[in-house]
């Protein structure tokens, strides 16, 4: 995918300070404003929402937004979670787990929210990267 997801307000994607490196809250949206993990079920427009193809979209486009500056998720040293509803934790870890290991892993800190920019969103993630710079 080369076309890329633009900030929806006053912000940037990648904040780079020093050796640190700062993501804003990521989303599973894609650059044509659709969201990955919303699947139609029927013909009344009934959604079902997928924690785990969202998690992975939103740690993707985490991925594409941190190789902009040079980075990689390798870098990651903290992650903050926010899912709209902690039933979906089991998803979201078994997910996430694909992207990180358990012993090398960043920092991890996973909160409950009321709700996210978009109905559609169940997740939402930021992380600070930290990579020497040259």
């Amino acid at each position: 995918m080369s076309e890329k997801v633009t900030p929806r307000g006053a912000y940037p994607h990648v904040k780079v300070a020093g050796d640190f490196i700062f993501v804003s809250g990521t989303s599973s949206r894609r650059p044509d404003n659709s969201i990955a993990g919303v699947e139609i079920i029927d013909e009344m427009g009934t959604k079902r929402l997928n924690i785990e193809e969202q998690t992975r979209a939103v740690l993707q486009n985490i991925e594409r937004n941190l190789q902009t500056v040079g980075a990689g998720l390798k870098d990651v040293v903290e992650v903050s979670t926010f899912l709209v509803n902690m039933n979906d934790f089991a998803g979201y870890n078994k997910a996430y787990a694909e992207f990180f290991d358990k012993q090398t892993g960043p920092a991890r800190t996973t909160v409950a929210v009321h709700q996210l920019p978009h109905p559609d969103l169940v997740v939402e993630i930021k992380v600070i990267a930290y990579k020497k710079q040259s």
